[in-house]
């Protein structure tokens, strides 16, 4: 838990304090002074006698008792101030402004360790190193600008990097979104994001909370922890929305499998914030926005009105809505033409509501009054106004502001003449208190990416029953590396899932006799190379013994091989399942349609275990090629409630042997007798 030593303090040092506020020493002492804290500060700089107009002591050492502590000193210096201030004087919150730790050398690393040791041992809390800082709405402990007018109401912000923080607040700022928090937690040495997290989830108040949350990292060190919070915020009534950056997989690992292709650090973050109902966000623009869109109520639907006076931006967002999935439905009948009858001619009603550029604010309010209480069909409203410059907005905005505070149904602003009424628009978003989305197309993505997350997924879904015993047998007694055949036989058949029978042959005589008794066609495959395709090691279609007899001696002298294996010839729609353990997120299901699916279009969907049949099915409609599982021209339907059956057993199994590593189920053959694992491949990482 935070010490509430940092959160709420009666008494706050600055140590480093300098009269130069072009240092984070003196801002961060003037950003104090100028917020709301009340309590006692203090300031250490053995050079000076007064800083800033408040008395200067020379050392830490004569500090009197103090909560919390800010340092502005070079890092060698950190840890000798931060044992007098938590063993002396009863310091319990200690935010470390300064850089040189273990973003910089393992000298600084090891100043690092020992800073965090000392703090542990009093049970305090810090925030930092290499940071801006912390404030909430009772002071201001951070050196950085522009400085936020707190409100309970408004977001709190948990940030990696100070620098992005700055900018995000300035974008967010200038268009309305409020703070309720920031905290830049820096090098994130005790506590990181995951921890400010379960803070304000175990803190968590309905009635006097923020209930949006903005998170900007760089890594996710504790990705259970993330997930467990997050969803407990989720489900309490909070919002998230995220950007993790770093996401192009520069640095890929040569893959043995297609799932270890597949299965990049970025596929499990995007695995995990669907999985906690994290919207994620790709900018600072498209954060700021979502997050905006968080602090109107929340939307019933998908069906939005879209009242303009300009019909090109409304276009453009009608385009951007329905290609996202949202609707722009048509408005018609005794209503609409009564509504019709009460706007300049020349206007249109259908959706986009379009009441020309001489529209007045006295329609824009009768228009918004037949969306809240006549059209039943309609769930949210988009109003776009702007201006050419000829007349001024002031009626339209007052009305734009008195419908946003009143109607039940939310209303987003769309003012983008931040040129021609920038007075009007300053006086909307500060005066009132409103939020103004000036680009449309970037509010439309927002609302796209908002409605379209899924809500958080249970943390411990319900997982088939398998045979864990005969599953423990087979894990302990392997070695490290690849399984051999009949190992993942025994495995598959302990998690329950259905595999062809294996036939494996030594000799010709052998291939032989066993395609007489079995019939054809056949594929016969080698025993003993990893990559059966790439050594040409996979015949299909066998369909006499003349050919049977050929390949059998050209597989056998394949290298690393030591024998054949000959089935009967499956058909059916391939699917593909796969298990990557990318640490620390743990394991990644992935799923889809085989073949050139997974080998070409890489039409895969993924999860992070445990998962649950319902998310599994979630997953699977929305592969680009489910209609293929619906049966398109002829072909059989595939049975998508075996499949994600199969999955949740795959689930299931590496939850009970971790030490899979890697597995590929390619392909699965479907066809009206059930679904069947023809090929299989598992890594062990003991």
């Amino acid at each position: 838990m935070i010490n509430p030593k940092l959160l709420n303090p009666q008494s706050i040092a600055v140590i480093g304090a300098s009269n130069d506020v072009t240092k984070p020493g003196g801002k961060v002492l003037k950003n104090l002074l100028n917020s709301i804290f009340k309590g006692n500060i203090y300031v250490v700089n053995p050079k000076e006698t007064e800083i800033q107009n408040v008395k200067c002591f020379a050392a830490v050492e004569d500090l009197p008792p103090v909560d919390c502590a800010i340092l502005a000193v070079a890092a060698k210096y950190c840890p000798a101030a931060v044992e007098i201030l938590a063993n002396k004087k009863s310091t319990g919150g200690f935010i470390i402004l300064s850089a040189g730790f273990s973003e910089e050398s393992k000298q600084g690393a090891e100043l690092e360790k020992q800073i965090v040791e000392i703090i542990n041992s009093v049970g305090g809390s810090l925030i930092g190193p290499n940071c801006t800082g912390f404030l909430n709405t009772n002071y201001c402990g951070a050196f950085d600008e522009p400085i936020p007018t707190l409100n309970t109401y408004g977001v709190d912000f948990i940030t990696g990097s100070g620098a992005t923080a700055v900018f995000i607040k300035e974008y967010g700022l200038s268009n309305g979104l409020t703070f309720n928090s920031v905290w830049a937690v820096g090098n994130s040495a005790q506590t990181g994001i995951e921890d400010v997290l379960e803070h304000l989830d175990v803190t968590f108040d309905s009635q006097a909370s923020s209930r949006v949350i903005m998170l900007y990292m760089e890594t996710i060190n504790k990705p259970h922890k993330l997930l467990q919070h997050a969803v407990s915020l989720i489900n309490k009534g909070c919002r998230i929305a995220a950007i993790k950056s770093g996401n192009s997989d520069a640095g890929s690992r040569a893959a043995s499998s297609h799932t270890g292709a597949l299965a990049t650090s970025d596929a499990a973050v995007e695995a995990l914030f669907r999985k906690a109902g994290i919207v994620r966000c790709y900018s600072r623009e498209e954060l700021t926005t979502v997050c905006s869109v968080f602090m109107f109520p929340k939307i019933s639907g998908k069906n939005f009105a879209i009242i303009t006076h300009a019909g090109g931006p409304a276009v453009m967002l009608t385009d951007v809505l329905t290609n996202n999935g949202l609707q722009v439905p048509h408005i018609e009948g005794e209503k609409a033409d009564e509504l019709l009858g009460k706007l300049f001619p020349g206007s249109s009603v259908g959706n986009p509501i379009d009441f020309l550029a001489t529209g007045t604010a006295e329609q824009l309010g009768t228009i918004i009054d037949y969306c809240e209480n006549e059209f039943q069909n309609i769930d949210a409203m988009i109003v776009i106004f702007g201006s050419p410059g000829l007349f001024a907005n002031w009626e339209v905005y007052r009305t734009l502001n008195e419908k946003i505070k009143s109607c039940k149904k939310p209303i987003f602003p769309v003012l983008p003449s931040i040129i021609n009424v920038k007075d009007e628009i300053h006086d909307f978003i500060f005066n009132k208190k409103n939020i103004n989305f000036p680009e449309e197309c970037v509010l439309g993505n927002a609302l796209a990416k908002v409605i379209n997350t899924p809500k958080p997924q249970p943390i411990e879904p319900a997982q088939p029953k398998i045979d864990t015993v005969q599953i423990r047998n087979i894990i302990d007694n392997a070695k490290n590396g690849y399984l051999k055949n009949e190992e993942i036989a025994a495995l598959l058949r302990g998690a329950g899932i259905e595999q062809k029978p294996e036939t494996v042959v030594n000799n010709v005589n052998q291939a032989l006799d066993f395609v007489r008794k079995i019939g054809f066609p056949v594929v016969m495959k080698v025993v003993g190379p990893l990559h059966k395709s790439d050594v040409g090691g996979v015949v299909l279609n066998v369909n006499d013994e003349q050919t049977v007899q050929k390949e059998f001696v050209r597989l056998i002298q394949i290298p690393q091989t030591y024998a054949v294996e000959i089935d009967k010839m499956l058909f059916g729609t391939e699917l593909f399942a796969g298990v990557k353990l990318e640490q620390p997120f743990g394991h990644q299901l992935l799923f889809g349609l085989g073949g050139i699916f997974v080998e070409v279009l890489k039409d895969i969907q993924n999860t992070l275990a445990p998962a649950g049949k319902e998310e599994i099915l979630s997953l699977v409609k929305s592969l680009r090629g489910y209609k293929i599982f619906q049966g398109v021209r002829g072909q059989s339907s595939v049975d998508e409630q075996l499949f994600a059956e199969i999955i949740t057993r795959i689930s299931a199994l590496v939850q009970a042997a971790p030490e899979i590593a890697e597995m590929d189920l390619n392909p699965l053959i479907a066809n009206d007798k059930g679904i069947i694992a023809v090929d299989a491949r598992i890594r062990i990482e003991k």
